[in-house]
């Protein structure tokens, strides 16, 4: 059976290699039908467009979005707290809905019944995945509606998905090589954790296995880490960037030059603190608006800090591309593919009275994300804190929904007023 093609074509040409000008007028129809069905659905929606004093009608295209107000990740907990379970941002009743999820936040977030976004499958195709290919899934099904989103798009694209989920690393293994599995889905560092753990298990990693290509997100991949990999796996590994309240916003294709904007959705590079657009190559935080009548989320400011570039590609893309994600415009930051919140962080503290002052630290071991809760006691705390440390532990595991180690330090070692995250990770 000859190999796929897995180097050319795209999943929705018609989009893809659209020229600027035809993408521009068909986003601009989007983009105002969304903020007409928003306003007349989404009470919240309606009430920050009153607030700036505009109307559906003044919302006619892209450019006039910025008229509108951002909305940061950080308000949805605020908004949802007095108005439950969306805080008024859902377009569609919750009748209509197929599932709830629940994010670090908490925040919930809607489900709707039939998923028909394709703009992870676009992803996906771009990577390399065709039809007919077995895919192994291992980022979390739990609660949180990404993994579900990557599912379902790559029966899309016509492939086979095996939910793994995280962890059970030797079950993992045992999958990939029986199945005969071409593709993988996950972060970067779970891929090294594999690799590595199947050659401690005496597996030739190119002829036992059968990975071709591999999609991940929800780190940062250093290019050493990807070059190690794609060598010692033989296979393609390219990644995306989106967030799971809005999806799929950009993209790699095998020239590896910048993340194409996925199609059918808007996606900005704004000025911090003006939301107004900056111009190309110019750092700025990535804002979406996406048009998805159930939860109609638009000008959703993700925190992320990039830059974007209208260089044309060989793939025949003729869409802009991010160009790298840059930090974050707040102290949240990404671990292990999860949010990590400063409010999570005091949530964790706050429930020892024990801790007079604390900070967060996440730094890298090997490929992977470590993150330490260092502590100051008060005078009274004694001297043996295994216990609490335990409890520490137990708790940052439950509200942050990631495993961290807690350090306790001498009274003053922590400056006065110090960040609550401080992240040190280098990506080389």
């Amino acid at each position: 059976m000859p190999d796929k093609d897995r180097t050319s074509g795209f999943f929705r040409p018609e989009l893809e290699t659209m020229d600027p000008e035809a993408r521009q007028a068909y986003l601009d129809r989007r983009t105002a039908e969304i903020v007409a069905h928003a306003y007349a659905h989404a009470p919240a929606f309606a009430a920050k467009m009153r607030s700036v004093g505009a109307q559906p009608g003044d919302i006619t295209k892209v450019a006039d979005l910025t008229r509108l107000p951002i909305t940061e990740k950080g308000e949805l907990t605020e908004m949802q707290q007095k108005g439950l379970p969306f805080g008024g941002l859902n377009g569609e009743p919750l009748s209509s809905m197929s599932r709830i999820y629940v994010s670090p936040g908490p925040i919930y977030e809607p489900g709707e019944k039939v998923y028909d976004d394709d703009r992870w499958a676009q992803a996906f195709y771009a990577a390399g995945f065709r039809q007919g290919d077995i895919a192994q899934v291992t980022f979390n099904f739990n609660m949180v509606p990404f993994a579900f989103w990557l599912d379902a798009s790559l029966n899309m694209v016509g492939c086979v998905s095996i939910p793994m989920g995280v962890g059970n690393t030797e079950v993992q293994i045992q999958a990939l090589k029986d199945l005969k599995v071409q593709g993988y889905l996950g972060t970067p560092s779970f891929l090294a954790t594999i690799a590595d753990k199947a050659e401690a298990l005496g597996l030739d990693l190119k002829k036992d296995l059968n990975l071709q290509v591999a999609f991940v997100a929800a780190e940062m991949l250093p290019p050493s880490l990807r070059v190690s990999l794609q060598e010692r796996l033989g296979m393609v590994i390219r990644q995306s960037y989106g967030t799971a309240d809005v999806g799929c916003l950009s993209y790699e294709c095998l020239h590896m030059e910048g993340m194409h904007f996925a199609q059918d959705c808007v996606v900005e590079v704004v000025d911090p603190q003006t939301g107004q657009p900056v111009g190309e190559n110019e750092p700025g935080e990535v804002v979406a608006t996406i048009f998805n009548k159930a939860y109609p989320l638009i000008r959703f400011g993700t925190g992320d800090l990039s830059a974007f570039s209208n260089a044309t590609c060989a793939c025949g893309r003729t869409s802009p591309k991010l160009t790298r994600i840059m930090g974050r415009v707040d102290q949240v930051t990404k671990v292990k593919g999860m949010f990590v919140h400063p409010s999570g962080v005091q949530q964790v503290a706050s429930k020892f009275p024990e801790v007079m002052a604390y900070q967060l630290v996440v730094n890298r071991r090997g490929h992977n994300d470590v993150m330490t809760l260092v502590c100051e006691l008060g005078a009274d705390t004694p001297a043996e804190t295994s216990e609490l440390r335990a409890k520490m532990e137990s708790a940052m595991k439950e509200v942050l929904r990631v495993t961290g180690e807690v350090q306790f330090q001498e009274p003053g070692s922590l400056p006065q007023g110090c960040k609550v995250i401080d992240d040190r990770r280098v990506w080389k």
